[in-house]
């Protein structure tokens, strides 16, 4: 990069690290460390989860995907816009975990069930929320070595150290830098500050990709230049996309709605000030993503433009010549084999594709298929070389962005670029080693504590378990090897908590049916159907699929398989491969959420003999001390049609406009008008293709536009009179020691005496 990129992308970093080392001051007790005094205000929150949420891992995922089913699968993903917003509107599960006031999932859990099922479920989310979390450094990492053209080794006094773990140690070490200071509080302070500074970054590049890359006369044609049942447009003529389509949307807004709680309880859901103004940071969360997923979509199809159009033909062969060299040098340590690759690579002659000429690309005959049949051919089909050739391919998919953006973005927009992916890895990582941390000391550890640690050393202990988290992300992303999309491999890897923590987590919240047994059940089905196919994934290329060989069995599965997933074709396609698990993450997410949820309803149902106080868990009625609650709600038709929404008498005339703007845009105009409008007229009189290149090209960029344009403004102003809120409140809150996660008979040790007093025996009613 120039020297000017650097300066642009160090100075903000830099700020960054201050403000999350002043905020030391600000810790005076556990809930300070944990979840930020409980003080926080919405723009805070919801400019926080921002950069939080959106990580670099996250960019990389969504053009690795949409790289393989280009605009058409957005028409569908639509669906969830009603379940998205109905869930932030209403406050679903995240309301009602703040109104538990607990300061982890486990304590929940304790409060819920009881101790031994906190202890192993929060052990086996522990487990699935590291391993997914510790591969997010090594994307980014890869990332950055891509994008900044960095070797794979650099010469230390004659030693060559590994370049990866360089950079992998380094931005550990600055996560601890940011978590060590104050924890929830640093975090919060330094994403929120980090959320705000990202929007004017977006709209920079936004506009950049926009002006550079016309839409109808680059990547509309790219887009309709596709094959039968695997338009990049026409949402209409998508059947033949395989991993990518409509039942992964299916299983995905029923993920959504299932574990909506699931992973709440160690991040900002504990920290609002209110349940209100927890909820109400949700609601904004809607207005906070869309400038975000624009410019995220617009680099997807930039990518698909660039690597596809005549046009770039010799830009995308640079590329594409680039990419695989160091693609190689990483992978194959072989160098006469690396040499051997590398001479068939460089034969590739540049791109002759003429769209509307030549017959149209698809999945299986595409511009990169040339690379991929060279690359498969060099390293051979035993076992070995196929989990080589698994390699290669996720990489190369994984790493084409930043070796494009390197090629493209001029000086000055690189270094913009550059300094959102550093915010972005900064903030994810370490609010995902904060929440791991945090789990194993609240959840873990604290329960075997027979007395209450001093808030000094409890601060202590879930810092030096951040340390632990840290080094054990370092060890995971140095030796573990992903081999599927990332968002398959998330999914698969997630849903052995996810498998069964559903039912465990929305029964908790939300009915006074469900105990032990049932919870125990969930997540020995759910997330063991789970864990078998992680296994089955993770070793079928090397393992696996040649021991059914062997033994002759590899025919019969297969068509055993064909046969069970025929009536479910073209959405759902299990046939036999010598380098993939037939059965994808998504069809293996399904399966297990349904068992967990079989479990929890039976085991419930045989052993549970008496309703669960709700309202004790609740804090609600008499058992209301905190004075935080809302008030009981009236009946009327008036009052039914806010309750939908999710306006209650908390709300005041901002927080309804708010809402109702939410509820109009997203419900009424994206959904009501934009999909179901649009499906109906197709269903009617089907669209030809050039009038959905027209449609994506308003609603997804032109509207969307606009409406970010005004939320940057918004969220700007909000969240520096929120960061004023929070200081000044911080500075003025009395910690209370036994607020610390612990929990005696169903009830927290903060709670028990209120309780008391209330004429609560808190006797055990497990």
């Amino acid at each position: 990069m120039h020297w000017i990129d650097w300066i642009i992308t160090l100075a903000p970093v830099c700020f960054v690290l201050y403000l999350a080392v002043y905020s030391r001051k600000y810790v005076r007790g556990v809930v300070d460390f944990l979840a930020a005094g409980r003080v926080a205000g919405r723009y805070v929150i919801s400019a926080g989860d921002l950069t939080a949420g959106l990580s670099v891992i996250t960019l990389v995922a969504l053009v690795e995907s949409k790289y393989q089913v280009g605009y058409a699968l957005s028409f569908w993903e639509y669906l969830t816009i009603p379940v998205g917003i109905i869930m932030g509107l209403t406050g679903y599960c995240v309301y009602r975990f703040r109104e538990t006031r607990s300061l982890s999932i486990g304590q929940f859990l304790e409060m819920r069930y009881n101790r031994p099922l906190r202890i192993v479920a929060a052990t086996l989310r522990t487990i699935s929320e590291m391993i997914t979390n510790a591969i997010g450094p090594a994307v980014a990492t890869n990332f950055f070595i891509y994008f900044l053209g960095l070797p794979h080794s650099i010469n230390f006094f004659g030693i060559a150290m590994p370049t990866f773990a360089l950079i992998v140690g380094m931005s550990l070490c600055l996560c601890m830098v940011v978590i060590w200071p104050g924890g929830r509080i640093s975090l919060l302070i330094s994403d929120a500050f980090q959320g705000l500074m990202s929007y004017p970054i977006f709209v920079v590049i936004a506009g950049y990709i926009f002006l550079n890359f016309g839409w109808h006369d680059t990547i509309a044609p790219v887009m309709l230049d596709r094959a039968p049942g695997e338009s990049f447009i026409n949402p209409f003529d998508i059947s033949e996309l395989r991993d990518f389509n409509i039942f992964a949307i299916f299983v995905t807004i029923m993920g959504s709605i299932l574990n909506r709680a699931s992973w709440i309880g160690n991040d900002t859901t504990s920290s609002g000030r209110t349940p209100h103004e927890q909820k109400m940071a949700g609601i904004l969360g809607t207005w906070r993503a869309l400038y975000a997923g624009l410019m995220l979509l617009l680099i997807a199809v930039m990518i698909i433009a660039l690597m596809t159009h005549t046009r770039f033909s010799e830009e995308s062969r640079a590329i594409r010549h680039d990419l695989t060299h160091k693609v190689a040098a990483e992978i194959i340590p072989d160098e006469a084999m690396r040499a051997n690759l590398n001479t068939a690579l460089d034969s590739i002659p540049a791109s002759t594709h003429e769209i509307g000429v030549d017959t149209p690309l698809s999945q299986e005959v595409n511009l990169d298929t040339p690379y991929m049949d060279a690359a498969h051919k060099a390293l051979g089909d035993s076992p070995e070389g196929n989990l080589q050739f698994q390699k290669f391919r996720t990489l190369y998919q994984q790493m084409m962005l930043p070796v494009a953006l390197r090629n493209v973005l001029p000086v000055g927009l690189m270094g913009l670029f550059c300094l959102l992916m550093i915010m972005l890895l900064l903030s994810t990582d370490d609010s995902r080693v904060f929440n791991a941390s945090s789990t194993i000391v609240q959840d873990i550890i604290i329960p075997f504590c027979k007395n209450p640690l001093t808030p000094k050393q409890h601060v202590l202990l879930l810092r030096l378990s951040s340390v632990g988290v840290c080094v054990f992300f370092f060890f995971v992303s140095i030796f573990f090897v992903q081999l599927d999309y990332i968002i398959m491999f998330t999914t698969i890897m997630t849903g052995l908590w996810l498998g069964g923590a559903g039912p465990i987590m929305v029964f908790g919240l939300y009915s006074r049916f469900g105990n032990t047994v049932g919870a125990f059940g969930s997540l020995i089905f759910g997330s063991g159907l789970s864990g078998l196919g992680l296994l089955l994934q993770r070793n079928w290329a090397q393992t696996v699929y040649p021991w059914l060989e062997n033994k002759g069995w590899d025919v019969s599965v297969g068509n055993f398989l064909e046969a069970a997933s025929s009536p479910f074709n073209p959405y759902i396609v299990w046939e036999m491969n010598p380098v993939k698990f037939p059965i994808n993450s998504y069809e293996l997410y399904f399966m297990s959420m349904c068992a967990g949820i079989v479990a929890y309803v039976l085991g419930s149902l045989l052993t549970q003999r008496k309703p669960f106080n709700l309202d004790r868990l609740l804090h609600r009625g008499i058992y209301d001390v905190a004075h935080e609650n809302k008030e009981p709600f009236k009946w009327s038709v008036h009052n039914a049609i806010k309750k939908l929404i999710g306006i209650t008498p908390e709300y005041t005339t901002g927080d309804k406009v708010i809402a109702w703007s939410v509820f109009g845009y997203a419900i009424v105009y994206k959904f009501g008008l934009c999909f179901v409008g649009v499906l109906i007229w197709n269903l009617i009189s089907p669209w030809p293709p050039e009038w959905w290149v027209n449609y994506f090209f308003f609603t997804s960029l032109i509207v969307t536009a606009i409406l970010g344009v005004i939320s940057t403004v918004w969220f700007l102003t909000g969240g520096i009179i929120d960061l004023r809120a929070l200081f000044r409140d911080l500075a003025a809150r009395e910690d209370n020691p036994l607020d610390n996660g612990m929990v005696e008979g169903h009830v927290s040790l903060v709670d028990r005496e209120a309780f008391k007093a209330k004429g609560d025996d808190v006797d055990d009613d497990d």
